[in-house]
């Protein structure tokens, strides 16, 4: 546990408090109380995580994640990655390989841990593949500081950061076309980039696919042991070591509710900000806070299974992620339809299974699957049937071993986590304007106009994604503006890596 200095104490007598228990709620939670400070997080809901939480949808027995759950920022995170959870339960799971996208006639490309690996099976692609990745890969640690933040900084690593950025750049649909003459690595880039939930001739989605396929390389694409729940847990209980509290079942519906507060860190997305202030805001900051693009949302599927999916290619049951879009162009035209308000009968669908290599989350011979599409945001379309005809085209037969399933719309996923607006699970578009202002452009992002308040949610910089670095560097504003020791240097065995 970490410890603290009484002079600390007694110069920040109030509490600190959180809003939203979150994994950026918790992790600012977590970095404030590491300064010895008096934490108190309040969440709306009757447990906390937001969307990262873990149910029983179908049937009891079935564990299901609700959000998010394949977390390769989780383990990678530079902050999260360093704290003490496996002390507190978390085991992270790594199936053989990190991603699988079939293609007709039974073909797969797979992503492997190993760069060299899913190179050699690139065949002629596979230098280019090594060309793009390798300095990526190579300089991740220093790449992570960097591009895990506010963009509007002074870089530490300028040219590590540069020629991330040459890459990164560029649309991936122009990256893939450019770098990769076959199919299979065309269709390998695009399934990594539509990650982004924009169009693949934007600029700047490539970045998404570098870093994925990276992150694949570097520490895999694991989840919790037992469900994402388990993150959520063990996030909790540390904070609570350290001295923190979370209220759950408590609303708050003003910051006049929390004039004692010594600060506040607020992990709710720009519209709540908006409603929880008032008109105490100045009218510029509000007009620019209104103008936060929202990106598109998800239709989430989850099923319990008598079976294993019936995969035509084997491989594919080996991966704890599967991409099912087929090609470059069907995967850029799904993603181009959903910007343009509209979607596709194939759409590009992004599917977790997990009790392929966790035995906790289904009885035994049975199965849970999790998978998600792109649509307009707040939709009301019911993409079921073209989720579920993706998989039969890869998976002959699924159908039939469906025993229950459970439909998450756009808007469910918004009543289960209000940060996910209309289902957006990005926090907001991530274009690249909203990569560098997110959600204004400011020298702080996460210092807001009213003294002492603070954002912490997935509208601030790096945006999407189970790191709680947004809540680590709004924490680190607090500490600094608010005049405290922000070194993240903790003392000898105080936090040890997980």
């Amino acid at each position: 546990m970490t410890s603290s200095s009484p002079s600390l104490r007694s110069r920040f007598g109030a509490p600190a408090i959180v809003v939203g228990a979150g994994p950026n709620g918790l992790a600012a939670a977590i970095r404030l109380a590491q300064a010895g400070l008096r934490v108190i997080v309040y969440e709306a809901n009757s447990a906390p995580g937001g969307a990262l939480r873990s149910m029983p949808l179908t049937r009891a027995g079935f564990v299901h994640d609700v959000g998010a759950a394949v977390l390769p920022l989780g383990i990678a995170s530079p902050f999260l990655g360093r704290l003490p959870l496996a002390q507190h339960g978390l085991r992270w799971i790594h199936p053989d390989f990190p991603l699988a996208h079939p293609l007709d006639g039974g073909r797969v490309v797979l992503l492997h841990h190993s760069l060299a690996h899913t190179a050699k099976e690139l065949g002629r692609d596979g230098k280019a593949y090594g060309r793009l990745m390798r300095p990526i890969v190579n300089k991740w640690d220093a790449l992570a500081d960097e591009i895990l933040g506010p963009l509007v900084r002074i870089p530490r690593k300028p040219l590590t950061l540069a020629r991330f950025g040459m890459r990164a750049l560029l649309p991936a649909s122009s990256t893939a076309k450019i770098a990769f003459r076959d199919p299979p690595a065309r269709a390998l880039w695009s399934g990594l980039a539509a990650h982004s939930a924009m169009p693949l001739d934007s600029w700047g989605t490539s970045a998404v696919a570098l870093v994925l396929a990276a992150l694949a390389h570097r520490v895999g694409w694991p989840f919790p042991e037992g469900g994402a729940q388990s993150l959520t847990d063990a996030l909790v209980a540390h904070l609570r070591s350290l001295g923190g509290e979370v209220k759950t079942g408590t609303r708050v519906t003003s910051l006049d509710e929390l004039d004692r507060a010594g600060i506040v860190l607020l992990d709710v997305p720009p519209e709540e900000f908006l409603r929880l202030a008032g008109n105490q805001l100045p009218q510029s900051y509000r007009h620019s806070l209104s103008r936060f693009e929202r990106g598109p949302g998800a239709f989430k599927l989850d099923w319990a299974l008598d079976g294993p999916i019936p995969w035509t290619n084997p491989h594919v049951k080996r991966a704890g992620t599967v991409h099912l879009g087929g090609t470059l162009e069907e995967i850029a035209a799904s993603e181009a339809a959903v910007a343009q308000g509209m979607v596709v009968d194939r759409p590009f669908v992004i599917l977790a299974q997990p009790s392929r290599f966790d035995s906790t989350r289904a009885p035994k011979g049975m199965h849970t699957v999790w998978a998600y599409c792109h649509v307009p945001n707040g939709s009301a379309i019911d993409m079921s049937e073209g989720i579920e005809a993706q998989i039969e085209r890869f998976a002959p037969g699924f159908r039939q071993r469906v025993v229950a399933r459970h439909v998450s719309t756009p808007q469910d996923l918004e009543t289960l986590d209000s940060n996910l607006r209309g289902g957006d699970i990005n926090g907001g578009a991530q274009s690249l304007w909203q990569t560098i202002a997110r959600p204004v452009l400011r020298s702080d992002p996460y210092r807001t106009p009213l003294d002492g308040v603070y954002l912490c949610s997935a509208s601030t910089p790096p945006g999407g994604g189970v790191h709680g670095m947004c809540g680590f560097h709004s924490a680190e504003s607090a500490l600094t503006h608010s005049k405290l020791d922000s070194a993240l240097t903790l003392p000898p065995g105080a936090d040890e890596p997980a």
